[in-house]
């Protein structure tokens, strides 16, 4: 099996396949010739140079390094090619299997109006938008949808090519933005509308297909905590879902899925307002925040990836899913919380990493590592689980207390200081959070004893840390994209 990925992610995918009796093949660029899981595979290929799009992700080069070590199959982990069909129609051309769904099926999820279309076709509830429209179209039609809304890039992911427009006048200037990124990160400006929701949660619901037909969901993922639409706390089950509501989506999710044909593991994301919800998207590959889902149905969703990919059938039916406890996950990236959350680069000194009864770390983070400007700042995902969500958050609170990263800024401050706040402890939270919150934090929330507390914890840290960071390099924006596209 070669993993065209790097980081933890290529680590969770070669213990997944160790587990499975599957020998590994890593792939990894000049930046990543020390990197973790270079070492952790039985064979290793070097792809190229550091910049992402000559090496990670070059389909050629992967190719190349799957036929070379004599790989049968090729897992993509998540980001980089993870979502590309012409990865997927490449190995299908090689002789390989792809570890996820067909190109047919990735073509189509990577379409976001398709999906739309899609979805509404099989009775799916979807926000009032637009198909891909010219600059005076959008215009006409954000005036009668009503704004606020939201400009959204049709081939895009990842947080890329989104911006949120409150007002008319404000409008064209985000429409050349959008389309500008767009551009530069996939190759596609069409941009379209969506109705935005204030307010508003983010709720996913794990999928797994397999070849027959058979087709399941695995609960819901609340993922209302995000920096620049992308999501930084994740927790299963949702503290917004009753049972009646959990089944509804769940119902939904399965009938968007079978209607893009989908194989393998994927994600149906939803917005929740009260008790509505509406679709978003299909991510088609397994996401970052899969272990809270992993923990509360105790299903290896990669082994389980695998599997399907081999032909097996699922060994498990809808009925069979069950959860139990809760589960969070905190993602700590190398960014600095107070500066807008922008990334930063350097060599990281010290690390040490949080242990314990019901917590689980995932990462490949060492002493010495670079954080490098050509890739994403996720340095780790650190997940707690309880048989409460109150015992879950109390033990991710203490692993965090635990966790001690140097040298260059990280999210640890923040996560510790929102898991203190009182609408996170209460489950009632949206993704304005961090607009609202973190942003205004310099008001000590009411009732915020724990939060106050968390918030004087976090000025004394940034004091420390400071001179710490005086050798990293803040990237630039432009910087960001390149190497987040």
């Amino acid at each position: 099996m070669l993993i065209a990925n790097r980081g933890e992610i290529a680590l969770r995918v070669i213990r997944a396949c160790r587990v499975s009796g599957l020998a590994t093949v890593a792939v990894y660029s000049d930046a990543d010739r020390a990197a973790p899981h270079v070492p952790a595979a039985d064979e290793a290929y070097r792809l190229g140079p550091a910049p992402a799009a000559e090496s990670y992700l070059s389909v050629g080069a992967i190719i190349d390094a799957a036929r070379g070590s004599g790989a049968d199959a090729v897992h993509p982990g998540y980001g980089f090619l993870a979502e590309n069909a012409a990865l997927a129609q490449a190995c299908a051309d090689a002789g390989l299997v792809f570890i996820g769904p067909p190109a047919a099926t990735l073509e189509r999820c990577g379409d976001k109006v398709e999906t739309r279309r899609a979805a509404r076709a099989a009775g799916v509830p979807i926000l009032p938008g637009t198909d891909p429209l010219d600059d005076a179209a959008l215009a006409r039609e954000a005036d009668l949808i009503g704004f606020p809304v939201l400009l959204k890039a049709a081939g895009g992911g990842g947080g890329k090519g989104i911006h949120l427009v409150r007002a008319a006048a404000d409008l064209a200037a985000a429409v050349r933005l959008a389309r500008g990124e767009a551009r530069g990160a996939f190759g596609d400006d069409r941009v379209y509308l969506e109705k935005w929701l204030d307010h508003a949660r983010h709720v996913e619901i794990q999928i797994l297909a397999d070849a027959t037909g058979a087709l399941v969901h695995l609960g819901e993922r609340e993922c209302s905590i995000q920096r620049r639409h992308q999501k930084v706390i994740e927790e299963a089950p949702s503290p917004a879902l009753d049972a009646p509501l959990r089944e509804a989506m769940g119902r939904a999710a399965v009938a968007a899925a079978r209607a893009v044909g989908y194989v393998n593991a994927g994600t149906v994301e939803f917005v929740v307002s009260g008790r509505e919800f509406y679709f978003l998207e299909i991510n088609a590959r397994l996401q970052v925040e899969h272990p809270v889902t992993e923990w509360v149905t105790g299903r290896d969703l990669a082994r389980l990836q695998l599997a399907v990919a081999g032909g097996s059938p699922l060994p498990f039916a809808q009925g069979d899913v069950v959860l139990r406890g809760h589960a969070i996950e905190a993602r700590i990236s190398a960014e600095d919380p107070d500066a807008g959350f922008v990334p930063w680069v350097g060599r990281v000194e010290q690390v040490v990493l949080p242990g314990g009864p019901g917590v689980r770390v995932d990462g490949a983070l060492v002493p010495g590592m670079d954080v490098s400007r050509f890739y994403d700042p996720i340095l780790a995902k650190v997940i707690a689980w309880g048989e409460t969500r109150s015992d879950a958050i109390a033990r991710l609170v203490q692993a965090l207390r635990e966790t001690v990263i140097t040298g260059v800024p990280t999210t640890v401050p923040f996560l510790r200081w929102t898991l203190a706040h009182p609408a996170f402890q209460g489950g009632a939270y949206t993704t304005a959070f961090v607009e609202t919150e973190w942003e205004r934090r310099d008001r000590i929330p009411p009732n915020g004893g724990a939060a106050a507390a968390a918030a004087l914890a976090h000025q004394a840290e940034r004091r420390v840390a400071a001179p710490v960071s005086r050798d990293g390099i803040a990237w630039t924006q432009a910087a960001r994209r390149d190497a987040l596209s």
